[in-house]
């Protein structure tokens, strides 16, 4: 018993000292930047230890009034791991203007990073401090290049019991709007009154150089009412505020960008993933390299696709590219990624160049480049499957003709005998074999002839060594391969497509469907359209564009109709 409970006591320790040791605490701020008179909330956070005590917060009256902390405690299991959070809530109130610094905290004997905020000065005359409803509408840069992220911030004060309410988003002709993030909302004080606000981001992206007016951004909505008693149960008052118009005066691209793709943006990072200098490479086996781009104050729309420059000694396949837009609430961030099978056809030295993308600083008004450096790889022959034969072995010197002959002569004769009944055995087993193999045949037959034949598929497995095929074709102007290799592509997706026709009618693209039939024209008529191949480049530059399984139309059945005459 005294064992039991000794042993216990040990795993208690144990798991108390792994949940310390497992503690990970972080801070982080609602938002780094605002106004004096407004209120930030500190977030403080500890998992793996729900009984940590609370951090000093008094170490921040120098530079905060503390409005008041709040805590919250959770538990989680996943595919049957626990985790235990807690966290810490603290509303404060900067006491002066500049760029404020939050020190570590100390948190279950960790300490948390330092942060930074930045607090402005109040606008002049406390905004439009008194009214109960109005906006502040903030936009950087106000005279950016086309097609730049200009950052618009809108603030709603109100003072009153909000019932209902509409905001304008902006809107101008020739202006891209994206709002960023979720709406932030926290107290100020201005003018002697105390408020409450809602404040929203965007990203605006002008397509074209010239004056950009925006459209006044507006709010109306109801307001509980309190010396109305019947007000709880209407509608309530109206209340309305419109901000000033907004000018941008956008600039042209500049002419030092000299690059053939316009990317004015805050940061452009190339990464390429998969390979290096002592990455192994054999002769005929596939390197896989992967390339990402990712740009801070651009979408993934406005970034060019992703390519490899020609590589002499290797084949490159590359695969589909993938794509995504994300945003931390001030900044949009679009990035592309992307595989290549990289296939080296020669042993020796494999020269890779230099992977470059030039993008316009906007934070350093000047041009810039992002870069993958050049490497080389060894590159080693094709691996060897012949095994060399190995030398019949050969009489010894030391024996006699004599021996040497009736030895042999012995040996023959057993070893005769051997063979013919391994001979025989190796013919029973054939026959056994072919029998067993007809039977399956037969059988494999039968079901066949039993059920639907099934489109057969594309030989290669492989989408991007279809894919490589149908260019291949298409640059040699051999239309049945192109055709042939067409279908194989398509089918690794749509397995039952049998001919051009039935690839034609699954597509959503009407330029790849003509560009198919003008294909089944070259192949079964007389002549082919000379623009045949830069249409089918082209259509399927950025791969196949099947319809939806909903929109296709629905397949007949072999069956006769079970009542003939009801429609």
């Amino acid at each position: 018993m005294t064992r039991r409970i000794v042993y216990f006591v040990a795993t208690c320790a144990l798991w108390i000292c792994a949940q310390a040791a497992a503690a990970e605490v972080r801070a982080w701020l609602d938002r780094t930047s605002m106004q004096l008179g407004e209120t930030v909330t500190l977030n403080v956070e500890v998992s793996g230890d729900v009984n940590a005590a609370e951090p000093d917060f008094h170490v921040l009256e120098q530079d905060f009034v503390l409005q008041g902390t709040q805590s919250s405690s959770s538990v989680t299991i996943v595919n049957g791991q626990t985790t235990a959070k807690r966290l810490w809530a603290v509303a404060l109130e900067p006491k002066h203007e500049g760029t404020l610094t939050i020190p570590a905290l100390e948190v279950a004997g960790q300490r948390t990073a330092p942060l930074t905020l930045t607090v402005q000065a109040t606008p002049a005359g406390g905004g439009k401090a008194g009214d109960e409803v109005f906006l502040d509408v903030s936009v950087e840069p106000r005279a950016p290049y086309v097609q730049q992220q200009v950052a618009m911030t809108v603030k709603l004060y109100f003072a009153v019991n909000l019932l209902d309410g509409n905001l304008d988003d902006p809107q101008a002709r020739g202006l891209v709007v994206r709002k960023l993030g979720q709406d932030a909302n926290f107290s100020a004080d201005l003018g002697g009154r105390h408020y409450h606000v809602l404040e929203r981001h965007y990203a605006l992206f002008a397509e074209q150089s010239g004056s950009i007016h925006l459209a006044p951004i507006a709010f109306r909505g109801h307001a509980l009412d309190a010396g109305d008693l019947n007000s709880f149960f209407s509608r309530g008052r109206v209340v309305a505020a419109r901000a000033p118009t907004v000018t941008l005066e956008v600039r042209p691209r500049p002419a030092a960008s000299g690059t053939e793709v316009w990317l004015p943006a805050r940061a452009v990072t190339l990464q390429a993933d998969g390979i290096d200098a002592q990455s192994p490479a054999r002769v005929g086996e596939p390197i896989t390299l992967t390339l990402r781009a990712q740009a801070q104050g651009l979408g993934f729309e406005q970034l060019p696709e992703l390519k490899l420059p020609a590589i002499d000694g290797a084949d490159v396949y590359p695969d589909k590219e993938t794509t995504r837009n994300r945003d931390d609430g001030t900044w949009l961030f679009g990035e592309r990624e992307r595989k290549f099978a990289i296939v080296p056809n020669r042993p020796g030295r494999l020269p890779l160049p230099a992977i470059r993308l030039a993008w316009w600083d906007t934070a350093h008004d000047r041009a810039a480049t992002a870069e993958v450096p050049a490497l080389t790889l060894e590159v080693q022959p094709a691996a060897a499957t012949a095994v060399a034969p190995q030398p019949a072995p050969s009489a010894t010197p030391a024996e006699s003709p004599a021996t040497a002959g009736s030895a042999s002569l012995g040996v023959g004769s057993s070893d005769e005998a051997r063979l013919w009944r391994t001979l025989a055995l190796l013919a029973l087993a054939l026959w056994v074999a072919t029998l067993l193999g007809w039977i399956v045949w037969l059988l494999a037959e039968r079901r066949r002839e039993a059920r639907p034949a099934r489109p057969a598929m594309a030989d290669d497995g492989s989408a991007a060594a279809a894919r490589a095929r149908f260019r291949g074709a298409v640059e040699r102007g051999d239309w049945p391969a192109a055709a042939h290799a067409l279908l194989g592509w398509a089918r690794q997706r749509r397995p039952e497509l049998r001919n051009l026709g039935e690839l034609a009618r699954a597509l959503a693209d009407s330029g790849q469907a003509r560009a198919v039939h003008e294909l089944e024209r070259a192949c079964y008529g007389r002549s082919a359209d000379p623009d045949l191949r830069a249409q089918l480049t082209a259509a399927f530059r950025g791969g196949l564009a099947f319809a939806s399984a909903a929109d296709a139309p629905p397949a007949e059945s072999p069956l006769p109709p079970l009542y003939p005459g009801v429609r």
